[in-house]
């Protein structure tokens, strides 16, 4: 593989991290984590084929992993229930500990790096500081086990 075909795979994987993060997002907006607004949306806004595993995979993780995912979160935010985090926030965690939960061929530190990237752009100002401090706890408590 040469270094530009690397790099498109990091900024298609990096792309597919956004959508599922808008995905989750708007899932939580919407109150509506059925697997048909998961499709309707990659439908309308997922256009880069190099995409489509990873999309697949996250779709499978979402359904069958999010109450252990928020469980996660919860249980590594000091005093944070869910409910209370800014969506963006928790819409880039959700993503980023499914990835370091059930998709071993991604390494733990990009989950987190990419995680924090996507918190600076969308979220406030102490948002990337907020997603580093629980996935890090996050992949501590996992290595711990």
């Amino acid at each position: 593989m040469s270094k530009a075909d690397a790099q498109e795979i990091t900024r298609g994987r990096s792309g597919a991290r956004e959508l599922i993060m808008k995905l989750l997002f708007q899932m939580e907006a919407q109150n509506d984590y059925s697997s048909d607004s998961g499709t309707t949306f990659f439908k309308e806004y997922s256009k880069d084929k190099s995409q489509e595993k990873y999309l697949e995979q996250m779709a499978v993780h979402i359904n069958e992993h999010l109450p252990a995912a928020d469980e996660l979160i919860e249980s590594c935010s000091e005093n944070w229930k869910v409910g209370r985090m800014c969506k963006v926030d928790l819409a880039v965690m959700r993503t980023a500990v499914l990835e370091i939960m059930y998709m071993n061929d991604i390494p733990e530190s990009v989950s987190i790096n990419e995680a924090v990237d996507i918190a600076k752009k969308y979220g406030t100002e102490d948002s990337g500081k907020f997603v580093n401090g629980v996935l890090g706890k996050v992949v501590r408590n996992k290595n711990a086990n």
